[in-house]
């Protein structure tokens, strides 16, 4: 059975570097197996390691792989990995830290790799692996905040101990964790890169952060715009009322003008959008009525 974190002091503090260290040469011995004592890095086989199922980061980029894989085909692996016993398959190794370095390997062609062997339970290996990324690698913004999100959960963290942890300030922990407060749609545009973390944080301070969001994607507006329009809405004010707001500002005299006389040639309200690449001409109607009063407008013959 797994200890208690709470009863166990955190080894992390000290640093990944004191976990996994730095290899002396493919020389140095394993660890002893009965006490657990890491006594240096050896080698093992590349396909006698498997990746660890809890690891937060679910997405690596094979640009970069491929880069450090070169870099590894010139320089070798300069810093071992971190490894335990799979428990469930005899002569077999999980990766605990350094799942990059390890698919990198395997890519430029090596057979075995440098790795250190550590006994650690699940709560271990979940809490290294993900301070581990954090540390190391550019997780996405949700990525990160959820890996912070699961060390508060299950581990008890505070925010300040966090910071101390993953080498972050507390304010960028803070701000980090806000993240977990989007709509899951609003998340995956933040994955896929279609706004940032600015973005995504400033929309947040609105009631409705789906929609501003939304307005962000559809006018390309940057932080400074998202931040001016979340501050221009108010507890009356729907974010359509201040969409408008932004839409008119930032329409001509000629588009206005143009409005207007469609406006009072129709009786209903026009809204013109105009793109770069064509537009859109919007007319509201506020019954029935007024609809089939329209239609037979646009529909009457000359």
């Amino acid at each position: 059975m797994a200890a208690d974190p709470k009863q166990k002091p955190s080894r992390l503090g000290r640093g990944l570097s004191a976990l996994i260290g730095e290899v002396e040469g493919a020389s140095a011995s394993y660890e002893d197996q009965e006490t657990g004592e890491r006594t240096g890095a050896g080698l093992i086989s590349v396909n006698d390691i498997r990746p660890n199922p809890q690891q937060p980061r679910r997405y690596f980029a094979e640009a970069e792989l491929a880069e450090l894989a070169e870099s590894i085909r010139t320089k070798g692996v300069l810093q071992a990995i971190l490894v335990r016993p799979d428990p469930k398959a005899e002569g077999k190794y999980q990766i605990v830290a350094g799942e990059r370095r390890w698919r990198a390997a395997k890519q430029a062609g090596l057979k075995e790799i440098p790795a250190s062997i550590r006994n650690m339970d699940e709560l271990e290996l979940l809490e290294i692996g993900i301070i581990e990324n954090v540390q190391r690698t550019d997780l996405n913004p949700v990525e990160e905040a959820e890996a912070y999100g699961a060390l508060m959960k299950r581990f008890g963290r505070t925010q300040e101990g966090l910071a101390e942890s993953v080498g972050k300030s507390r304010a960028h922990i803070a701000n980090t964790l806000r993240l977990l407060n989007l709509s899951e749609t609003a998340r995956n545009h933040l994955r896929e890169g279609r706004i940032t973390a600015g973005h995504a944080r400033a929309a947040l301070g609105a009631p409705d952060p789906d929609a501003v969001i939304a307005l962000t994607l559809e006018k390309g507006l940057n932080v400074r715009d998202v931040e001016k329009l979340v501050k221009s809405t108010r507890d009356d004010s729907t974010i359509e009322t201040v969409a408008g707001k932004v839409r008119k500002a930032e329409k001509d005299v000629d588009t206005e003008a143009l409005e207007a006389d469609l406006s009072r040639a129709l009786g209903l309200a026009v809204d013109i959008r105009h793109k770069a690449t064509g537009g859109e001409l919007r007319i509201k109607y506020g019954d029935l009525e007024q609809l089939d009063d329209l239609c037979r407008r646009l529909t009457a013959r000359r």
